[in-house]
């Protein structure tokens, strides 16, 4: 299938395969090692940068996205961070395929209805402030991985971003439109005001240097201490105290008792290739699989354009259906991994029309904050090197800047995801998804996530990692990316830069780029779709095997804007 995409998508495909953009090396968020043997893509140049010298050091793909994640707390501290939680995906040079679970944790004090305000889920409650914190995982998640098989130690992987964070850093225009548009909130609390705001609470403008004193010592203390810096020692007393005086509930011991869970990765067929995908509480792993088993059981090489989005969009719809119902913590409610079954992907694709959509099944739509949907909040991190270790790590703190709360004298941006359980049955969160009790608030239980890090095989060996940032959009970005990458045959980079479209169910909205030709809108309108037009949408990164070479691609969409 032909689809013509925008021009400034396709000028911008030259360079994103490990190759420089300009002589400015801030432009480089997709690089290749000099010797040819690793690659490493992310959201931000610094990260890419850092990563690659990590590589250069002796180390290996593990330690490259390692290195690159803490680089990432630095300069893309709205999306991810320390204070998050993660997902890793990582296949090991010794062939072992592991899904490492560091998700954020809900609080031991923590209820089911501890967001219900005379009888209604007050949303502000869990996105903003003490109470929309769950416990970090993303440090012990990312020391498990380089102990797994990180040629260098931990230390080695943090100091470089220490470094950067104590000298400063430009800020990006992504970066500075986040920080603009989240000041008001960020000004709420006084030591996060004080690193993004000026001393007038005035957001800081793109370009303008920013340096993070406290959190580069926060890194060093990890650094010399290890994880119980973070999850025993003073980071974690502090956060307590900080808790107890601001009405949260999170304590010191919370933090002594999280633990990274191992977890069996979703294994899925398409086009000839084998999906690894995150299980629950990913729900990404899941509906990947999901809604390409569905869109298998059409001949989709015959299908026009329009047709081909129109089932795309209602395989979407039906995954995500199924997991407002189902989907929640594997560990708490009981997950039918039969949905990503063969099998019943077939009775869901008799019910599909390639004439006109399916009647929506939803039992009503709440209202939904239309640009927390299509923010790109998260970030994805994708590395290899050619002994055979592949990695693809999603990482987190929900919404932008996620609480809002930085815990004064650390440096550290504490996640919101206590938003992404269910509040309350029917209840939307910030990205417009309802859930049922399966993803219900309780004690030490995680949160659904939308993250999908995902590995791609071809005849046993590797030949993909890939993920996405963009809440609910993220499963709609790696799914389509697949799609063309695997079925099409598309190289990644072209594969990525195709219109992309998201439905999600509830709201019953099918969500188009702007890039998509007005003829295919109008005629995905006549089969009775509710357009609703959108710039652009989402932040992928891919490693992909070609000819032998490594090719790292970064998201056109996400340089093209902070080059404006």
């Amino acid at each position: 299938m032909k689809i013509v995409f925008a021009l400034w998508v396709s000028l911008l495909i030259i360079g994103f395969t490990g190759q420089v953009l300009a002589d400015d090396a801030a432009n480089n968020y997709a690089l290749v090692s000099s010797d040819g043997r690793a690659a490493v893509a992310t959201v931000n140049p610094y990260a890419t940068q850092i990563a690659i010298d990590v590589i250069t050091r002796g180390g290996n793909a593990l330690d490259a996205a390692i290195a690159a994640a803490f680089a990432l707390g630095v300069v893309d501290g709205h999306n991810s961070g320390i204070g998050g939680g993660c997902f890793i995906l990582v296949r090991m040079a010794d062939g072992r395929i592991l899904a490492i679970d560091g998700r954020e944790m809900a609080p031991a004090a923590a209820t089911r209805d501890m967001f219900v305000v005379d009888g209604k889920a007050d949303p502000e409650l869990s996105r903003t402030g003490a109470l929309a914190a769950g416990i970090p995982g993303s440090v012990a998640a990312l020391d498990k991985l380089q102990k797994l098989g990180g040629n260098l130690k931990f230390r080695d992987v943090i100091l470089p971003a220490a470094d950067l964070a104590e000298k400063g850093f430009s800020i990006s225009p992504a970066l500075a439109e986040r920080i603009a548009a989240t000041k008001d909130n960020l000004a709420k609390f006084p030591a996060s005001a004080a690193i993004y705001l000026d001393k007038n609470n005035k957001p800081f403008p793109a370009f303008s240097s920013l340096q993070q004193k406290d959190l580069a010592a926060t890194y060093r203390a990890i650094a010399k201490q290890g994880p119980d810096y973070f999850y025993r020692g003073d980071f974690a007393k502090k956060t307590g105290r900080w808790m107890a005086a601001n009405g949260g509930l999170i304590t010191h011991k919370d933090f002594a008792n999280y633990q990274v869970k191992m977890r069996k990765p979703i294994v899925s067929e398409f086009a000839g290739y084998t999906l690894y995908g995150f299980p629950p509480p990913s729900s990404g792993g899941v509906h990947v699989a999901q809604i390409l088993n569905i869109l298998a059981q059409f001949d989709l090489d015959k299908l026009a354009p329009a047709e081909r989005y129109h089932l795309i969009a209602e395989a979407m719809k039906f995954a995500f259906a199924d997991r407002a119902h189902w989907l929640g913590d594997s560990d708490f409610t009981r997950v039918p991994m039969s949905l990503a079954d063969k099998r019943y992907a077939q009775t869901i694709a008799q019910k599909i029309s390639l004439e006109k959509t399916t009647a929506d099944i939803a039992h009503g739509n709440p209202d939904v904050d239309i640009q927390h949907l299509m923010n790109k909040h998260t970030t994805h991190i994708a590395a290899a090197d050619m002994d055979g270790n592949w990695v693809a790590i999603t990482s987190t703190v929900n919404t932008s800047f996620g609480s809002k709360v930085v815990i004064p004298g650390t440096g550290v941006v504490l996640n919101n995801q206590m938003d992404d359980f269910s509040a309350q049955v029917g209840a939307a969160n910030a990205f417009g998804l309802v859930g049922s009790d399966a993803n219900a608030i309780a004690a030490r239980k995680r949160p659904l996530s939308s993250m999908s890090p995902t590995l791609v095989f071809k005849n046993g060996e590797p030949v993909m990692a890939l993920g996405a940032a963009g809440g609910p959009t993220i499963i709609s970005q790696v799914v389509q990316t697949l799609l063309y990458a695997l079925n099409d045959s598309m190289p990644v980079e072209k594969a990525m830069a195709q219109p992309r479209i998201h439905q999600q169910w509830n709201p019953n909205l099918l969500f188009v780029e702007a890039a998509m030709p007005i003829d295919i809108q109008h005629a995905l309108q006549k089969k009775g779709h509710d357009l609703k037009i959108w710039p652009t949408m989402g932040a992928s990164q891919a490693i992909q095997l070609r000819d032998g070479k490594l090719v790292p691609v970064a998201e056109p969409r996400v340089i093209l804007q902070n080059a404006q």
